[in-house]
């Protein structure tokens, strides 16, 4: 059958490129994306796709019922995939109200029309709503702790954290006690092409380009497991097609690294891979500030269910992702260059300027 897509949040990091995979995976299918256009929502992540018809792109938020309700009749949706939130923790520090109203009022908001629209249609046993969250509603791990897997319990510690959880709750309720046809996903930090220049990757390699410091909090020992985004959209295709309703999958990279190595890493690469560098070697940009207000130590994730149950497994090692991931920002500053305005730059001076030691 031709399924009849909304990805929710698709001109942002993952959904943009899951909305790339997708046309070039599934060209029969047809495609939805609905974004606000938020600071971190860049139309030019999939204006190829709009300019060539590939897919339809709406410019709303998740939490307008009306224009939802109106999408999903009008585009005869069929699968959800809703990627749509705000999801950096710093920002959710000084300013949670906005992650409270997009990734719980606005997931609450899209399940009720989703609801709706499938009651409406007969209840149809192949439609499918897949929610995508991350590692962090699980809280922290200590450097001996068994990985996180679908049975952790939840334990946020950040207001980030804590809302995507809320939002995890709900769609799994709305499973439970409507037999809506939900699946929740759980990734850890992805990384690759089109990410927002807030996260510690592509800071890095735009303030190596640019001569400017490198934050890295406290003294760089926090682990994160790393996810090339490429790996993580063929997760989720393959949970979305074949995943059992009501079930919840963790997506780990397996490529466990400390924050100060991977800046190391990035470093390296940038020495060998960019010409004409404002400093080099470029590690001595490096500067330690003062830590995150309640950085949680460690994120690790136990992928097996994923892959003994949907036959996926990650694909791509850190080392060749941030290679890949190198060269792209090299080859794409038109993408990345119109993002540094005035306004993004006063936000980081806000951020590092007084941590810097």
């Amino acid at each position: 059958m031709t399924r009849h897509l909304l990805i929710t949040g698709g001109a942002g990091f993952i959904a943009g490129n899951l909305t790339h995979h997708w046309t070039a995976a599934h060209p029969g299918d047809r495609i939805v994306v609905l974004d606000a256009l938020t600071y971190a929502g860049n139309r030019a992540t999939i204006a190829p796709l709009i300019d060539f018809g590939r897919i339809s792109f709406v410019h709303g938020d998740i939490g307008d019922r009306a224009l939802v309700d109106g999408l999903l009749a009008d585009h005869a949706i069929t699968h959800v995939v809703h990627l749509a939130a705000e999801s950096h923790v710093d920002r959710s520090i000084t300013g949670p109200g906005a992650f409270l109203a997009t990734n719980v009022n606005g997931t609450f908001t899209l399940l009720e029309a989703f609801r709706a629209h499938w009651l409406a249609a007969g209840s149809p046993t192949d439609w499918r709503f897949l929610h995508v969250s991350t590692d962090e509603v699980f809280g922290s791990l200590e450097p001996d702790d068994p990985p996180f897997c679908e049975t952790t319990a939840y334990s946020p510690r950040s207001p980030y954290a804590a809302s995507k959880a809320a939002s995890d709750h709900l769609a799994r309720a709305w499973q439970h006690t409507y037999g809506l046809p939900v699946l929740v996903s759980n990734c850890s930090n992805n990384y690759g092409p089109y990410h927002f220049p807030e996260k510690l990757i592509p800071l890095t390699l735009i303030n190596i380009l640019l001569g400017r410091p490198i934050p890295v909090y406290g003294d760089g020992s926090n682990v994160r497991d790393w996810l090339f985004v490429e790996d993580h959209c063929h997760a989720l295709d393959r949970i979305l097609l074949a995943g059992e309703p009501g079930r919840t999958y963790c997506i780990g990279g397996c490529n466990e690294v400390a924050n100060l190595d991977l800046v190391h890493m990035l470093c390296a690469l940038m020495d060998e891979l960019a010409p004409e560098l404002p400093v080099r070697p470029s590690r001595e940009l490096i500067r330690f500030v003062t830590d995150r207000p309640g950085h949680d130590q460690r994120y690790a994730i136990d992928a097996s269910r994923i892959c003994e149950e949907l036959g996926w497994q990650p694909q791509v090692t850190v080392q060749e992702g941030l290679r890949r991931t190198v060269q792209w920002y090299l080859t794409n500053r038109d993408w990345w260059q119109p993002l540094l305005s005035a306004e993004y730059a006063s936000y980081l001076e806000s951020q590092y300027a007084a941590r810097l030691a």
